[in-house]
């Protein structure tokens, strides 16, 4: 692993941050897992299943708009740390919910929308935070690329682990595990050493600057063209690890260790995308390889669809999962590190607007594909979906340049200032 691939870490600030996220983000991924099993478990439902990710994540859709402009408009560490305290009393709900009434598939899918709602606000204060926490500006590309390192080792241990759990000790541990898990990541943020956060005077109220984060957002197309590109595929595309309880329970036949093991291929395939664009030497024109990434991710879908062995399916599902990872990473780091700073919170707001709104959205469609033509066609569908959107960028990328390449980050924060969850 080349040297420079940890340099982000340097900052004391990002380790401690790093450190408590680890075992927060564990548990966090152990819930996802827990949530799928238990829903499809009790419904046998691919309709509901698809439900179950619209709640989850639609609400954070919906509220993260107001919740960009909350984290430019106040401090983001509290804001933060509110979220954070938050989830966890939602995890304890959960877990309560699902001692006692452990039929109440409503009742999840309820709870799931309330975490949804919470991270409306908790992902533009996390995301924008992160250059708070490194000393060095040139480390924040890096220290974007090692946090998705980090979000998708917890999604390579944690479904395997909630698995192992689910069959062995039962679903309310796992929940009751990630609330449990918050105190680290909690821990972690009050002993961070931050400057004095100076108040800003605002001359606009909320809405007003909801606004004018849209219009900057318009007269930026390369911006612009990230994050319409991130909604196409996160409509079309990403919802594809909404069917895994299927193929691991109905086409391999296999149990809640079987779907963890297959969630954990895509947690590996992540994780190790995450890593090479960690090491990638600064200079890098991260367009060209968030070009390549969308063709990796089509690929890897196509050959996953049909693939008729369990050992080719986790190959394959990670071939693909390296894909995705770099693409969502990559959009998340050329919206950061070129965006102005007074707008940062706001712009990475419509990023998380691109993928929880378009998300839900594709998981009822991917859903409703999967009754009609079958899971495999349906997935086999994005993928061929993916690979068509690598091409439209590519052809975007010999038009014209899109987003600027190579940009030194000295020079994006002269320009005025420039996301996880756990």
């Amino acid at each position: 692993m080349k040297p420079n691939t940890f340099r982000s870490l340097r900052s004391r600030n990002l380790r401690l941050y790093f450190a408590g996220q680890a075992l927060s983000l564990l548990g966090t991924w152990m819930q996802k897992a827990a949530v799928s099993w238990v829903v499809y478990s009790l419904t046998h439902s691919k309709l509901l299943l698809g439900v179950s990710v619209f709640a989850a994540l639609f609400p954070a859709a919906v509220f993260s708009l107001v919740g960009g402009g909350v984290a430019d408009r106040y401090n983001r560490y509290r804001v933060l740390l509110t979220t954070q305290v938050l989830s966890m009393a939602q995890a304890a709900l959960l877990a309560l919910t699902v001692y006692l009434w452990p039929g109440n598939v409503w009742g999840i899918i309820g709870l799931s929308a309330v975490l949804g709602v919470i991270d409306g606000f908790d992902v533009p204060a996390r995301q924008s935070l992160v250059h708070q926490l490194v000393a060095d500006e040139q480390d924040v590309p890096n220290a974007l690329a090692l946090n998705s390192s980090l979000v998708n080792l917890s999604k390579l241990i944690g479904p395997a682990v909630a698995g192992f759990a689910i069959e062995r000790i039962g679903a309310t541990a796992c929940f009751g595990l990630n609330a449990l898990s918050f105190g680290a990541v909690i821990g972690s943020l009050l002993a961070l050493r931050l400057p004095a956060y100076e108040v800003t005077p605002r001359k606009k109220n909320i809405l007003g600057e909801l606004r004018e984060g849209l219009h900057y957002l318009r007269a930026t197309p390369h911006l612009r063209f990230v994050v319409l590109m991130l909604a196409l595929v996160s409509l079309l595309a990403l919802p594809f690890t909404t069917l895994m309880p299927v193929y691991a329970k109905d086409l391999f036949h296999g149990t809640a260790t079987t779907f963890g093991l297959l969630d954990g291929a895509i947690g590996a395939g992540a994780f190790v995308g995450a890593l090479y664009l960690a090491s990638r030497p600064p200079g890098t024109n991260l367009n060209r390889v968030l070009m390549r990434s969308m063709f990796v991710f089509g690929a890897g879908l196509v050959l996953f669809s049909h693939a008729p062995y369990f050992w080719l399916a986790q190959l394959f599902v990670a071939l693909g999962a390296f894909g995705m990872m770099a693409q969502v990473t990559l959009s998340n780091t050329l919206l950061q590190t070129t965006a102005r700073p007074d707008m940062r919170g706001r712009v990475i707001s419509f990023f998380v607007l691109a993928y929880t709104a378009m998300v839900p959205l594709g998981s009822l469609l991917v859903g409703w594909a999967s009754q009609h033509l079958g899971v495999q066609n349906a997935v086999l569908g994005q993928g061929l979906a993916a690979l068509l959107l690598g091409g439209l960028h590519w052809r975007e990328l010999h038009n014209q340049p899109v987003v600027p390449t190579a940009l030194p980050l000295q020079a994006t924060s002269t320009q005025g200032l420039e996301l996880s969850s756990g």
